[in-house]
C-alpha cells in the first residue's frame, strides 16, 4: 500500500495553507495499491513531538478502500470522523509552539469496517482495529511556525 501527498513530500515542510497559520484544511492525500482484502481504511494524523505527548490532529475511519484519493478540505464520502485532541471532529492542523513538529499521517487497510461513535478517540480507534490490519503506511510532513 502507498500513501502520498501532492501537497508535500515525505518528511518534506507541510504547507502552511494545511495549518493554524493558513485555512486549517487538511491536505490532500493519494492512497494505492490497497490490498485487495480492505473492507474499508482508517487514517489518523498525529503529532508525536507535541510537549505533553502526541498530539492527535485528525481520526477517520470506514474509508472506502476504493478511493484513492482524500482531496483537499474534505472528508470521504461515507467516511466518519472521531475526536481529535482539540475536542473536535474534523482535521486540525499543524501549529506548534514551538520548534519544527513531524506530523505522521497514518493510514491503515482493515478487513471489515467499524461500527464506532462519533466520539471516537484515536485510541479507541486503534483499539477497535486490533487484529483487522491488513496493511499500514505512513507519510510524515514537518511544520514550524514562522
Amino acid at each position: 500500500m502507498k500513501l502520498s501527498s501532492p501537497a508535500f513530500q515525505h518528511n518534506g515542510t507541510i504547507p502552511a495553507l494545511y495549518t493554524c497559520d493558513g485555512k486549517d484544511v487538511n491536505p490532500p492525500l493519494v492512497i494505492e495499491d490497497v490490498p485487495s482484502a480492505a473492507r474499508s481504511l482508517a487514517l489518523i494524523a498525529d503529532d508525536p513531538d507535541a510537549p505533553r505527548g502526541t498530539w492527535v490532529h485528525w481520526v477517520v475511519w470506514n474509508i472506502d478502500p476504493s478511493i484513492g484519493m482524500i482531496p483537499e478540505h474534505s472528508l470521504p464520502p461515507g467516511a466518519s470522523e472521531g475526536m481529535n485532541d482539540f475536542k473536535k471532529r474534523n482535521y486540525g492542523g499543524p501549529c506548534p509552539p514551538s520548534g519544527t513538529h513531524r506530523y505522521f499521517f497514518k493510514l491503515y487497510a482493515l478487513d471489515r469496517s467499524l461500527d464506532l461513535k462519533p466520539d471516537t478517540t484515536a485510541k479507541t480507534l486503534e483499539t477497535a482495529m486490533k487484529g483487522h490490519v491488513l496493511a499500514q503506511q505512513t507519510i510524515i510532513g514537518l511544520y514550524a511556525r514562522k
